[in-house]
């Protein structure tokens, strides 16, 4: 097997939070497997999986965590916010509950995950016509007060769960890139792909 530093260009962490229910579980399996399942499972404390792909030339190694939303594993999940490189709010457009609620989910992202994360708003099942409590309009308001982009998915029929985890991997890569030219304009550093991989063995670790 090929050493895992000849494997891809970037290692990104990405993070799903939101409310029970909303369907985090689901765009994850739809994004990594291309499957669906009607079943309702929740999620105990935190899940993974891993998907790499390819932008701009550039082959990204998505970890991508996915939290519980219960309050009673709020604690556990807290402590992924750190490192976490980019994060996707989900709310269930079928829920006003689930949308209200984004508010203490961002405000939980500033007081945990570091400055300079990439955000994106997921308003997820929009399939779901007859039962949709939240407008695309109401989705894309709270995302400009928030300063963050928004898009409406359904892991169901796979509606844009590819397009909103390709545009939040790029985001991230971008700003990795600008930060390295940055750095690279005041003193000597490895190239962006060395520095990335050097991170790959100690994320990788705390996974399993």
């Amino acid at each position: 097997m090929a050493p895992s530093s000849q494997a891809y260009d970037f290692l990104i962490k990405l993070l799903l939070i939101g409310d029970s229910g909303v369907g985090k579980s689901c765009l994850l399996l739809r994004f990594c497997d291309d499957a669906w399942t009607p079943s309702f499972i929740t999620t105990i404390g935190i899940d993974f999986k891993i998907r790499t792909i390819e932008v701009d030339g550039k082959r990204i190694k998505l970890q991508i965590w996915d939290t519980a939303g219960q309050e009673r594993f709020r604690t556990i999940t807290t402590a992924y916010y750190r490192g976490a490189m980019g994060i996707l709010l989900v709310y269930d457009v079928t829920d006003e509950k689930s949308f209200n609620n984004i508010r203490t989910w961002h405000a939980n992202v500033e007081q945990h995950a570091s400055a300079e994360v990439n955000k994106i708003l997921i308003g997820n099942k929009c399939d779901e016509d007859s039962k949709r409590m939240v407008t695309e309009e109401q989705g894309r308001a709270l995302a400009e007060e928030l300063g963050i982009p928004h898009m409406e998915t359904s892991a169901k029929v796979s509606h844009h769960v590819d397009e909103a985890f390709f545009q939040l991997a790029s985001a991230i890569k971008k700003r990795l890139l600008d930060s390295k030219k940055s750095e690279e304009g005041t003193s000597s550093t490895p190239d962006v792909k060395l520095q990335e991989n050097s991170q790959s063995n100690p994320a990788q670790t705390t996974c399993c």
